[in-house]
């Protein structure tokens, strides 16, 4: 898409919501030469200014296996697993030292969340995740978030921290994923070999005519301009646009975030809301059924509004919380389908009342709906 289209998505970034910052390991660590503190706290200061205004901010960070090579003075990234096990333990220290400090200026608070693969791809874990995600946002903090490289094993290692923050961008439903690199963006071939490599400015994510154009990764980092197409694409199945920049840019993250074109920008192809009910519209499969009164059944499709347990009249089958549910009217119909936040029994103990007396029934509260309305599709 030419940066002078009549649409850009770059003028959306002047109003986002919610955003995904990750840096990675050659800006943390000026290129293995130690942690780059004072771009960490140059970095803060720029997120704290958004935070300020309402946007809300999670930090993906890298850099806590080259920190703890800097610390105990080693010039090779380790091979062997346990090696790289040790050395994020040790860095892992440096870096949250170094971000409570730095955010903490701006009377900011963070909140360190340490992920693997199999915490996103176990459901349960997943909405867990989600939920304190979620609720340290409200309450103002800033998680920074990092690969769990301590306990992680080959088979569940992410591989690279721009997969993790795709995935944390979905978690989340973010508008944006940032990602600063050490790198302008994507270009349309090699610079290093091609004078006339000339920047892509915007595209859409997911173009497969964008990855012949990436590189290989550097000597700290396992990513690449390879992983971050692939981290967009990710991330763009939750509506999330990516920008790739580079993050020794002045300012970059207050430039990039009023609109200004640098970078690479990919578009997502849909919105959040849309994206999420065509994955839902997709979904062959409903692990239940929730009978609904005709009062319910108006509000969903003539408002557009959430289902509360007060709307269900009976639960059939067997679902976890987060699996896909069908939703019936009272002949039986199939009028739409979502994501419950419920499991089967705990549905059945809390339908036909408020949702307010959720925590004195089941003891406890996830969500006061059964059904969100951005994970409900009507049919």
């Amino acid at each position: 898409m030419p940066a002078n289209a009549s649409h850009s998505p770059r003028a959306a970034l002047k109003n986002l919501r919610r955003v995904v910052v990750k840096i990675g390991s050659a800006l943390l660590t000026r290129d293995g030469q130690g942690l780059n503190d004072d771009g960490i706290r140059d970095w803060a200061a720029q997120l704290a200014q958004f935070r300020a205004r309402g946007v809300e901010t999670v930090l993906v960070t890298s850099g806590a296996v080259a920190a703890g090579m800097q610390r105990l003075g080693r010039r090779e990234r380790p091979h062997a697993l346990h090696e790289l096990q040790a050395m994020a333990a040790v860095g892992q220290m440096n870096l949250v030292q170094v971000y409570e400090s730095a955010f903490q200026r701006h009377g900011l608070h963070t909140a360190q969340v340490l992920l693997t693969h199999d915490d996103l791809a176990d459901r349960q874990r997943y909405l867990n995740s989600r939920s304190t995600l979620r609720t340290l946002l409200s309450l103002g903090v800033v998680p920074v978030v990092n690969e769990n490289d301590t306990v992680a094993t080959e088979e569940i290692r992410f591989g690279d921290n721009d997969t993790l923050a795709a995935l944390v961008a979905n978690l989340v439903e973010a508008d944006l994923l940032l990602i600063l690199t050490d790198q302008k963006g994507l270009y349309d071939c090699d610079p290093r070999q091609d004078p006339d490599a000339k920047l892509v400015s915007e595209g859409i994510a997911g173009d497969k005519k964008l990855l012949s154009m990436a590189g290989g990764s550097g000597a700290l980092g396992r990513g690449g301009m390879r992983t971050k197409l692939l981290a967009a694409e990710k991330a763009a199945r939750s509506g999330a646009s990516t920008v790739i920049v580079s993050g020794r840019e002045e300012n970059v993250i207050v430039r990039v975030l009023s609109g200004e074109p640098l970078g690479t920008c990919l578009e997502a192809a849909q919105g959040r809301v849309a994206a999420r009910k065509q994955w839902l519209a997709g979904q062959a499969h409903a692990a239940g059924r929730l009978r609904l009164d005709a009062g319910a059944v108006r509000v969903i499709r003539e408002s557009g509004k959430s289902l509360l347990p007060v709307g269900v009249k009976a639960v059939e089958g067997s679902f976890t919380r987060g699996e896909v549910v069908a939703c019936l009217d009272p002949e039986g119909r199939e009028i739409a389908r979502g994501l419950v936040n419920y499991s089967a029994e705990e549905a059945a103990r809390i339908i036909g009342q408020a949702s307010d007396r959720i925590e004195s029934i089941l003891g406890y509260v996830d969500e006061p709906e059964l059904i969100h309305r951005d994970n409900l599709i009507v049919l």
